[in-house]
């Protein structure tokens, strides 16, 4: 569905559903060129928003209650905007409820309102619709209540929805990319300081095709969040906040006191923090050889190293990896399923698609899917 399709499909649905016009934003997904599992280390990323995200509609009500309607779960939920708490198997809501939670410890919201929105990032993806999700509704809060909050105090509202009520402990870069992205760029982004560089991205005779694998392993969200408890743990055990600020010296120094899985999950994140900063020095500098081998070394790293990776995923990567009209490959996201970026020759795109299409069924009985994105701008309102 085209971005005009969905912003007419969810205006329409909500003056049929409240028989008024709604406040519309448009919220963008997010890819990563190369920076995983760092943001939440306070290291170093590098997203871009995409021109796949989602429509929101909001506007007061006059009713003793408020409500949202996903339109393509076909599911509503009515609530009280004052007496809010986590919903168990809540999914959708619980990033609904909990940016309307995080809002209202600072800022006054004076009455009842209704959302609708749609989305057309592909479900499981690992283009963070649950980030462009939670920045639609805090985005669209703002606009209609005239709360004046910045986009920085609208990223931390939506991270800790994320955290508090979704229970996944996800760094900013979601936020960050969805909410700043710009058109045709990337942005480097320091996740400690949230110093940013935008890098406008030009990759001339090639593309990034984005491939699915179409499978989501259910441990995916506890195997997050103990990644990152066994990152605070290194931290801890070297006095430091997060492991941003940790040198290999060391921790090699500890490495006799922690499990060899746990040393080389933090090793690995701080070999990703280098190699997202030599992609950028090789973007700026148009060395797009490189720029691919990056990309394929920080697959490897999350395969051994962080094992965040899947059968699946590899098996993606290993094909892109034998191609001569691929450059560069990874897997992208938190893992165990979801998309690989792909940096392909334009000339070569089609031929590539092909043999993909058929070994990977081949191999998994299943389809894996493709999309072409175009780098976007971040969060904004719809003029209609």
């Amino acid at each position: 569905m085209t971005n005009k399709e969905l912003i007419e499909r969810v205006s329409a649905t909500f003056q049929k559903r409240h028989n008024t016009k709604p406040v519309l934003t448009f919220s963008p997904g997010r890819i990563n060129l190369i920076g995983e599992h760092t943001d939440y280390n306070d290291g170093f990323v590098f997203p871009a928003a995409i021109d796949k995200g989602i429509v929101s509609g909001i506007q007061k009500n006059n009713k003793p209650t408020c409500s949202v309607y996903a339109i393509d779960a076909k599911a509503s939920h009515n609530f009280d905007k004052n007496n809010l708490k986590p919903i168990k198997n809540g999914t959708w809501r619980n990033y609904v409820i909990g940016v309307i939670f995080e809002v209202q410890r600072t800022y006054k919201i004076e009455s009842n309102f209704d959302i609708v929105f749609a989305g057309n990032i592909p479900s499981g993806s690992g283009l963070s619709s649950s980030a462009a999700l939670e920045n639609s509704i805090v985005f669209g809060l703002n606009e209609l209540f005239e709360l004046e909050m910045t986009k920085e105090e609208m990223i931390f509202i939506s991270q800790k929805a994320e955290h508090d009520f979704a229970n996944v402990k996800c760094g900013i870069m979601d936020q960050y990319a969805s909410m700043f992205g710009q058109e045709n760029a990337a942005i480097l982004l320091d996740c400690r300081s949230l110093e940013s560089t935008v890098f406008s991205v030009d990759f001339k005779d090639h593309e990034i095709l984005l491939i699915n694998s179409n499978v989501k392993h259910s441990l995916a969200d506890s195997a997050y969040n103990e990644r990152r408890s066994v990152c605070e743990k290194v931290g801890s055990m070297l006095g430091v906040k997060a492991l941003r600020g940790v040198t290999k010296a060391q921790l090699q120094f500890i490495k006799e006191q922690v499990s060899e899985e746990e040393y080389l999950k933090a090793l690995n994140v701080l070999e990703e923090n280098e190699r997202v900063v030599e992609a950028s020095i090789a973007l700026k500098e148009n060395d797009l050889k490189l720029f691919g081998k990056l990309l394929f070394d920080s697959h490897n790293g999350l395969q051994y190293q962080y094992k965040v990776s899947c059968a699946e995923l590899d098996f993606l990567v290993d094909t892109a990896r034998n191609n001569s009209n691929v450059i560069g490959a990874r897997m992208m996201g938190g893992g165990f399923g979801g998309c690989t970026i792909n940096l392909v020759s334009k000339a070569g795109l089609s031929a590539f698609k092909e043999e993909v299409k058929h070994s990977y069924k081949k191999q998994f009985s299943k389809e894996c899917s493709f999309y072409n994105v175009a780098l976007s701008k971040g969060v904004h309102t719809i003029k209609v």
